[in-house]
């Protein structure tokens, strides 16, 4: 099982984890955020997370880590 972690906090919510996410698990839907829009949610309620770290990869402040279970 894998799933990544946002932290709001670091969040601008450029959404460039949105685009990039290939099972579109990332939505628009936290928080709002220091830019005054909703920070990126991760929604995974199926399990279906790939952990390809594109999202982690992307982001531009960090915000964004992968975590691998087995």
């Amino acid at each position: 099982m894998s799933h990544i972690i946002i932290d709001e906090k670091k969040c601008k919510s450029c959404y460039l984890c949105v685009d990039v996410c290939p099972k579109k698990l990332i939505k628009p839907e936290g928080k709002t955020g220091k830019t005054g829009q909703a920070t990126a949610s991760f929604k995974d309620l199926n399990k279906e997370c790939l952990a390809c770290t594109q999202c982690a990869l992307v982001c531009p402040d960090l915000a964004i880590t992968s975590v691998v279970e087995e």
